[in-house]
């Protein structure tokens, strides 16, 4: 009885030590959502299982290699021991009850994480090779995405390609985003900043780079910025022109794939492009005219470039008037 009294004091002793110093490493990005919270609790009991299911296992089995190790000279045999049915169902009885309780308190926690406000507004998510678009229920679009502190934000998520997945660690919880198929996300930001969004993802070769600013601002300096950017949005695409074809290059996503610099990526580079001649995948060549670039808008496959595989390229129902636009845009980048 007196070793099981010992190790039963190192045990107590040694959980809370390494307790602490898992708590002291700061682990966890800061907490800038209202979902953070039950996270990091339910990380906190994780983090003191852990501890204590370490020093129930470490500490019994070190005090036995010091207490129990064979003396010098001894050469006798060990104790014969048989099975103790008693035992044997404890230690089944009392994990699975621990499970169940773990059980219990995940479901408890995702719930919370996922409880709906009334007032929640919604933001569209557009997941693509290899970036993000945000669109906004104003009637706008933009790579980047903003959000008024204190309000739940409803975020409707849908892939143009492969499975991406929508992770800020600041938020904690992340999402999968899939082809065919709208997710849902929500979250209520409770910090100002800027915090980055990532592909949690394996979606291809440039999936380390997928990412994009997530900026969390006051409910007057949100509505502010919507103001501004609908506004700006709206007089580029009256005004028409090559303007009105960068604002919509801008904000459906197409330079994720073509650069305008030359610089390769996975879609051809749209300097000089436009006038140029272009050989094909199947041998042949083609003038990149206006006819040519804008059938490449509308059917992305119908002449693929060679060295390029076929990809599919969001439309988000670009009217004919939008598809010049884009091409009067391409023909100024020399």
């Amino acid at each position: 009885m007196r070793h099981f009294v010992i190790v039963g004091v190192l045990i107590a002793v040694v959980t809370p030590l390494i307790y602490l110093g898992i708590s002291a490493e700061n682990v966890m990005p800061v907490q800038a959502s209202v979902q953070s919270l039950p996270v990091d609790w339910m990380w906190n009991v994780d983090a003191a299982a852990m501890a204590f299911l370490f020093s129930l296992i470490m500490v019994p089995l070190l005090y036995s290699l010091i207490v129990f190790r064979r003396r010098k000279g001894d050469t006798s045999d060990g104790e014969h021991s048989e099975g103790n049915t008693r035992l044997e169902v404890t230690w089944t009885i009392i994990p699975l009850l621990v499970v169940s309780i773990y059980a219990y308190l995940g479901a408890y926690t995702l719930g919370e994480t996922r409880i709906a406000a009334p007032d929640a507004m919604e933001i569209g998510v557009t997941a693509l090779q290899w970036d993000w678009r945000f669109e906004y229920p104003e009637g706008f679009a933009s790579n980047e995405l903003h959000l008024p502190v204190n309000q739940q934000v409803v975020l409707r998520m849908q892939s143009l390609d492969v499975i991406h997945s929508f992770w800020v660690p600041e938020f904690r919880i992340k999402q999968d985003v899939l082809p065919g198929r709208v997710t849902e996300y929500r979250i209520t930001p409770i910090r100002l900043g800027q915090y980055k969004v990532r592909c949690a993802e394996m979606c291809g070769a440039s999936h380390a780079y997928m990412e994009r600013l997530v900026i969390v601002s006051s409910r007057a300096d949100y509505d502010t910025w919507v103001q501004e950017q609908a506004a700006v949005a709206a007089a580029l695409l009256a005004q028409g022109g090559p303007e009105s074809g960068r604002a919509l290059v801008s904000q459906n996503g197409c330079l994720a794939c073509h650069s305008v610099d030359g610089s390769p990526l996975t879609g051809p580079t749209w300097r000089g492009l436009s006038g140029a001649t272009v050989e094909l995948s199947d041998g042949t060549t083609v003038v990149a005219d206006d006819a040519y670039l804008a059938e490449s808008i509308r059917e992305p496959v119908a002449k693929i470039v060679l060295g390029y595989q076929p990809g599919i390229m969001p439309q988000y129902g670009l009217t004919d008037a939008q598809v010049n636009d884009i091409v009067s845009y391409m023909a100024t980048l020399k």
